[in-house]
């Protein structure tokens, strides 16, 4: 990785998350200095990396959620051979190492629903040793002081963050950052 996460953030600790156009416009123009692109094609994604860049801002593309983009190595390779994207965003650990491989960021994403899903948060760590890791729902002040007092990864809250409340609830539990989809978020 060509940056450490705590530096590119600039000492906002916001990441605006956006779905769609109107969305990225509005992240574009935030003072968040990173946008998770949870939307796009094959054909639209080097464009939507692009204006993020020339935005000043780091792109992690959400790989799981691109259209035309597969559940395979390659799709990491394409992310970095055909955009600007900085890092990537996935659930699965073979393209978490193949994204640390490329030299790109590589967040990784768990959904903790149970204690089922924390257990298996905390085996797979071990194993796909990822840059960052994002937690869902982020809302969760208690399981995010249990995950960051396990793990040395930075946390990523992110899912059902509503408020300023959330926020500060979810930072106090040792969280580096929250990703929201909300544009209200990204400006407070």
């Amino acid at each position: 990785m060509a940056f450490s996460f705590s530096e590119m953030l600039g000492g906002n600790p916001l990441i605006a998350a956006a779905k769609n156009d109107e969305g990225l416009e509005r992240a574009l123009h935030s003072d968040c200095a990173a946008v998770f692109l949870l939307y796009g094609d094959l054909c639209t994604l080097p464009s939507l990396t692009d204006r993020i860049a020339d935005a000043g801002k780091t792109a992690f593309v959400h790989v799981d959620l691109i259209d035309g983009l597969a559940a395979r190595e390659i799709s990491v390779d394409y992310v970095r051979r055909a955009t600007r994207a900085g890092g990537i965003i996935s659930t699965k650990p073979s393209l978490i190492r193949r994204a640390r491989e490329c030299g790109l960021c590589a967040v990784q994403r768990f959904f903790v629903i149970d204690s089922m899903a924390l257990e298996n948060l905390r085996r797979q760590l071990e194993h796909t040793r990822p840059d960052v890791i994002e937690i869902l729902p982020g809302v969760m002040p208690k399981i995010l002081r249990r995950i960051t007092g396990f793990t040395r990864i930075p946390v990523i809250a992110g899912g059902l963050i509503g408020d300023k409340e959330d926020i500060l609830a979810a930072l106090d539990a040792g969280a580096a950052a929250i990703s929201a989809t909300d544009p209200q978020i990204w400006f407070l």
